[in-house]
C-alpha cells in the first residue's frame, strides 16, 4: 500500500501500555506519511501522543508499550521498503537503520548528551558504527567538516569540549551535527527549540531548513508551536489524545482549518494583532472562583490597598549592578580574575497595579535582576525602594523582622513548576508553609486560606491530600501560583511562568493571571523572551542586552515602532503562526541581536561617546549617544 513517493507511511498504528492489569491506548489508529526532501509537522499538546509515534518509528518505545499497525520505511538508496514495526527493536535490522538512515533530535541536548564525552567523541561515534572502515582521522575530518556546517565558528576547537562548555544554542547544534554526521534519509526532530530563545530558535531553525534542503533530507518535526510550522512544514498532521483529527498540505491547513480542535489550538496562540482588552481562548478554561476574596472576610491576607495615600510607583530600580568572576578550568579551578557584568547600571520603576515585561535573550540578565530583588543574591551596587502606602523601604539594606515583613509583599512563580514544588510535599502543605512561616492566623483559618486559594486557581479542594507528581504541568504551575499569592503579597515576579509549557495550557495560565491581577490588584513583574506573551500581559515592556536595559516603553508603542537594533532584531526572530509573514532566515545575524558591532554607531559605546536614555515621548526612552535627535534615532 506504500506509495512510492513516501518515504515513510504510518499506518493504522496503535500504541498501548500495560498498567497494573489495564491496558492504556496512547496513540489509536493514527496514520501520516512524510515525503521525499519535505517537512512534515505533527501538532499537538503535550501527551497528545507525538513523542511516542517517534519513538514507534525509531524502534525505541519502552518495553512496555506494544505497538501494531505498520511503519513503512523506503530507503531512497536501494528502493527497499521495510515495516519498521516487524523488526526487533534490538536487532541488527533496526540498529542498521536507526542513527545512520534514521536519525532523531531530541527536546533536551543537555540530557541527550554525555557528560563524559567530548562533542567530537560523540559526534564521531555515529561514523565507527555504522562506517566502521573509516580511519580516526578520517572521522575526525568528517565530524570537523559537519561541527562547521551547524554552524561552529572553530570545528577543531570545538571538536576537544564538553557539553557543559557550550550554551544551550550550541549544545542543539551539536545533536544535530551528531544526527546528520551519517547523511540520513529521515530526520525527527522532537520540539528541537522549545527550550530556546526566540533568536536561538530562529537560527536553529534557518540551520535546519537550509540543511534539509541541502541533504535533500524528509523531516518529521514534533512541535506544539503554530509559528515554528508555518515557517518549517510542507504538510501538517494534527494530533489530539492519540488520534490525528486533521492533515493536509500547510497552505490549507492554516488557510481552512477544519476540525475544531486545529480552531482551537489557533485561538490560544497570543499574536501581535489582538485587539486591546481580547483574551486568549483556552481549549479548557480554568473556573476560576475568586468570590472569597473580594467579599468581606477576605481569606487572602494583604489585598491591595486603594486608598489615595498610596503611591503611584510601587517598586523604584535604580542604577543596579551586578559582576561575576569567573573561575578558571576545572572542577576545583581558582579565580582567574576575568569580570562579568551580568546587571550593567538598570533602573526602571514599576507603577502600582501595572505589569512591566522585562524581555531579553538568555543570558541577558533578566534572572540575575529578579534575584536581587527577591534578596536571594546581593548586588554590587545601586538603590532598590519599595513603597505600598505603609513607608518606603530599602529593598536591599532591609533586614530581620523587616525583611520578614517585606518577603510576604514581594513573592515570586518559578519557571519550572516541577522543580520550585517539594515532591515530599502535599499540596495542602505546599500551600500553607508560607502561611506557618510567617505566622499567619491559627490552624482553622490556614485551612480555610488553602482551600480559597485552590478555589482561586480553579483546582478541586480534594486534590488537597495530592503530591506534585500526579498533576500535570499546567496544575503545577497554577499551585504555584496559588503559594506565591498564599501571603497576599502587592508585587509577583513571574519568571517566565509558561515557557515550559503547551500553547493550550499556556492560556489558561495566562488568563489565570490576567484575572488575578484584575480582581486582586496585583502588580507585576512578568519575565519571559516570547514576545507575544509579554505583548499580551505587559502594560509596559522593558528590553534587556547584556546586563543593559537597551529600550523601554509601553507595550503598544515598542513593538510596533521599536528604535532600538536589539528591539528590531528579538521582533524579527518570531515566528508567525502566519503564512503570510515568514521568517526572514537570510536577515538573522548567526551571532545573534546582542552583537553590538551590528547596532550602528548611534547605540554603541566608543571612546568618549557615552550612552543615555533618550526620550522619545509617550514614556518611550532608548539608550543611545547623548545629543542625537530622536527623529534621527528613529531612522536607524
Amino acid at each position: 500500500m506504500a506509495s512510492g513517493t513516501d518515504l515513510l507511511r504510518v499506518e493504522n498504528l496503535d500504541v498501548s501500555f500495560s498498567l497494573y492489569g489495564d491496558k492504556l491506548n496512547v496513540v489509536k489508529n493514527a496514520g501520516l506519511r512524510v515525503l521525499p526532501g519535505k517537512v512534515t509537522a505533527l501538532v499537538g499538546e503535550s501527551g497528545s501522543g507525538k513523542s511516542i509515534i517517534s519513538q514507534s518509528i525509531m524502534g525505541i518505545l519502552p518495553a512496555a508499550a506494544k505497538a501494531t499497525g505498520r511503519i513503512l520505511f523506503t530507503d531512497p538508496l536501494d528502493g527497499q521498503t521495510t515495516d519498521l514495526l516487524q523488526l526487533p527493536r534490538d536487532g541488527v535490522e533496526m540498529r542498521r537503520l536507526r542513527g545512520a538512515r534514521m536519525a532523531k533530535i531530541f527536546q533536551e541536548p543537555m540530557t541527550s548528551l554525555s557528560p563524559l564525552h567530548t562533542v567530537g567523541n560523540q559526534i564521531s561515534e555515529a561514523l565507527r558504527i555504522h562506517r566502521p572502515g573509516i580511519s580516526r582521522a578520517e572521522q575526525r575530518e568528517m565530524t570537523e567538516e559537519m561541527l562547521g556546517l551547524v554552524g561552529f565558528q572553530d570545528p577543531y576547537h570545538t571538536f576537544n569540549m564538553y557539553p557543559f562548555e557550550l550554551s544551550g544554542g550550541m549544545r542543539q547544534r551539536a545533536m544535530i551535527a551528531m544526527a546528520l554526521i551519517c547523511n540520513p534519509a529521515l530526520l525527527i526532530a522532537d520540539e528541537p527549540t522549545t527550550a530556546l530563545d526566540v533568536t536561538i530558535q530562529a537560527q536553529i531553525l534557518g540551520l535546519l531548513r537550509n540543511l534539509q534542503q541541502s541533504f535533500n533530507m524528509a523531516m518529521l518535526l514534533i512541535t506544539h508551536d503554530l509559528g515554528v510550522v508555518a515557517n518549517m512544514a510542507d504538510e501538517v498532521v494534527v494530533i489530539y489524545h492519540g488520534e490525528i483529527m486533521e492533515a493536509g498540505p500547510v497552505d490549507a491547513i492554516f488557510r481552512n482549518p477544519q476540525h475544531r480542535y486545529l480552531k482551537a489550538l489557533m485561538a490560544a496562540v497570543p499574536h501581535f494583532d489582538m485587539k486591546p482588552g481580547e483574551r486568549l481562548k483556552a481549549l479548557r478554561e480554568v473556573p476560576v472562583n475568586l468570590g472569597t476574596f473580594s467579599g468581606k472576610k477576605k481569606l487572602i491576607a494583604g489585598s491591595p490597598a486603594t486608598s489615595g495615600t498610596t503611591p503611584e510607583i510601587l517598586l523604584s530600580v535604580r542604577n543596579l549592578t551586578k559582576t561575576y568572576t569567573s573561575k578558571a578550568g576545572g572542577l576545583f579551578g581558582k579565580r582567574d580574575g576575568t569580570k562579568f557584568r551580568a546587571v550593567d547600571d538598570v533602573g526602571f520603576d514599576i507603577r502600582r497595579g501595572e505589569c512591566l515585561g522585562l524581555v531579553g535573550e538568555s543570558g541577558c540578565g533578566k534572572t540575575t535582576v529578579s534575584k536581587i530583588l527577591m534578596r536571594a543574591i546581593r548586588a554590587d551596587s545601586g538603590s532598590v525602594s519599595f513603597d505600598d502606602g505603609s513607608g518606603k523601604i530599602d529593598l536591599l539594606a532591609v533586614k530581620g523582622r523587616d525583611l520578614m515583613d517585606l518577603r510576604t509583599k514581594i513573592q515570586m512563580v518559578f519557571q519550572d513548576p516541577v522543580s520550585s514544588l517539594s515532591p515530599r510535599m502535599t499540596v495542602r502543605n505546599i500551600l500553607s508553609e508560607p502561611l506557618e512561616i510567617h505566622g499567619h492566623g491559627d490552624s482553622d483559618e490556614r485551612r480555610e486560606k488553602v482551600k480559597a486559594l485552590m478555589q482561586a486557581i480553579g483546582l478541586d479542594k480534594h486534590y488537597l491530600s495530592r503530591y506534585p507528581h500526579s498533576f500535570s504541568g499546567g496544575q503545577r504551575q497554577r499551585i504555584g501560583i496559588a503559594r506565591a499569592l498564599a501571603l497576599g503579597p502587592k508585587l509577583l515576579i513571574l519568571d517566565e511562568p509558561v515557557s515550559a509549557l503547551d500553547v493550550s495550557v499556556q492560556a489558561q495560565i495566562l488568563n489565570l493571571l490576567k484575572d488575578l491581577q484584575k480582581e486582586l490588584g496585583l502588580t507585576y513583574l512578568f519575565i519571559s523572551h516570547n514576545l507575544a506573551v509579554v505583548d499580551y500581559m505587559a502594560d509596559r515592556i522593558a528590553v534587556m542586552a547584556r546586563g543593559r536595559i537597551v529600550e523601554i516603553a509601553p507595550r503598544e508603542i515598542i513593538l510596533r515602532e521599536p528604535v532600538h537594533p536589539y528591539t528590531r532584531s528579538l521582533l524579527a526572530a518570531v515566528p508567525f503562526p502566519d503564512l503570510d509573514r515568514p521568517l526572514d532566515f537570510s536577515a538573522l545575524n548567526s551571532e545573534g541581536p546582542a552583537a553590538r558591532q551590528k547596532w550602528g554607531p548611534q547605540f554603541s559605546e566608543s571612546g568618549d561617546a557615552a550612552l543615555a536614555y533618550t526620550d522619545l515621548g509617550g514614556g518611550h526612552f532608548v539608550r543611545a549617544r547623548r545629543g542625537v535627535d530622536a527623529q534621527e534615532l528613529r531612522k536607524w
